[in-house]
């Protein structure tokens, strides 16, 4: 119940049903928040349905913030919906920490590294996953 399909087919079932209602291409998503719950099943199963979803995008940019928080369980989406609209307002997306030892399935030129870094974000994906499949996907972008 807790485990994601092995390959990660709700994650991209998920983000592929936020891009068509949202009307976004998938090469407008350059900054993902990752759920990313530091559990080596999850976190690489999200990568790779990132992958399939975004392809080797270059400008694409992906960090978690339980890596610095922890998890929030209920208050988790929300909390990380805010740091993705942070991100979009300050162009500053935070860092990645306490990521010592990536799969070596990992391009890690995807991953914000150690420190914040600055990026113009055009679309951003904030990811959230729970138990038995509920899932969301919510997709943010600067208003213009």
């Amino acid at each position: 119940m807790t485990e994601p399909h092995p390959e990660g087919a709700g994650v991209v079932l998920c983000i592929e049903k936020a891009l068509a209602q949202s009307g976004v291409s998938r090469e407008e998503v350059n900054y993902v928040n990752a759920h990313a719950t530091s559990t080596p099943a999850g976190d690489l199963k999200e990568y790779k349905a990132l992958v399939r979803c975004f392809g080797q995008n270059p400008e694409l940019k992906v960090n978690s913030t339980k890596s610095m928080i922890g998890h929030l369980l209920g208050a988790a989406g929300a909390v990380e919906a805010v740091a993705t609209v942070q991100a979009i307002r300050t162009g500053w997306v935070h860092p990645n920490v306490n990521l010592e030892n990536p799969d070596e399935a990992v391009d890690m030129n995807l991953l914000v590294g150690p420190k914040k870094e600055r990026l113009d974000i055009k679309v951003a994906l904030s990811n959230s996953f729970g138990f038995g499949g509920h899932n969301s996907c919510i997709l943010f972008a600067p208003y213009k």
